[in-house]
């Protein structure tokens, strides 16, 4: 078993597990290699060195000084190779999206319009999403209107809709 570490080139870093050397090749070749984050199938191999796991090294901690300078419920845990969770959390990240995607009604420019209209009654109630203004969302919160607001990144837009 191979294990590589590939990235895209909006640098999303993961791992591949392939049988050989050829098999990730034949993969590569094909395209049948994508990126878990933006779906992108432009992949090189990054440097890596071997790995043996160690009971230690594969724990994660939480420094004293770590620790020291957090407020609120953050936790900062440290590992010296954390490149998997990264993985792990980017990929999880994606998922989420596509499904807030896929069950929501996308109403682009007229979201602000649109919600006031379902909270008054005027439109049948369901889940939309679509752009506002900073401005525009807080009047609407200040209506008693449950807004989230969520940074659509370039890298998502052709991949989530």
């Amino acid at each position: 078993m191979k294990v590589y570490n590939l990235a895209c080139p909006l640098d999303h870093r993961f791992e591949g597990w392939f049988a050989s050397e050829e098999d990730c090749l034949s993969q590569q070749d094909k395209g049948m290699l994508a990126c878990p984050v933006c779906d992108s199938t432009d992949i090189s191999r990054m440097p890596s060195a071997p790995h043996i796991a160690k009971s230690s090294s594969s724990e994660l901690t939480v420094s004293k000084t770590d620790v020291g300078s957090l407020s609120g419920d953050v936790v900062a845990l440290t590992d010296p190779d954390h490149s998997h969770l990264e993985a792990q959390v980017q990929a999880a990240f994606l998922k989420g999206m596509r499904e807030l995607m896929g069950r929501s009604e996308d109403v682009g420019n007229s979201f602000a319009e649109e919600a006031r209209k379902i909270h008054y009654k005027e439109s049948p109630e369901r889940s939309i999403r679509g752009q506002t203004t900073l401005d525009e969302a807080e009047a609407l919160r200040e209506e008693g209107i449950d807004v989230l607001a969520m940074p659509l990144m370039p890298a998502f837009k052709n991949t989530l809709q």
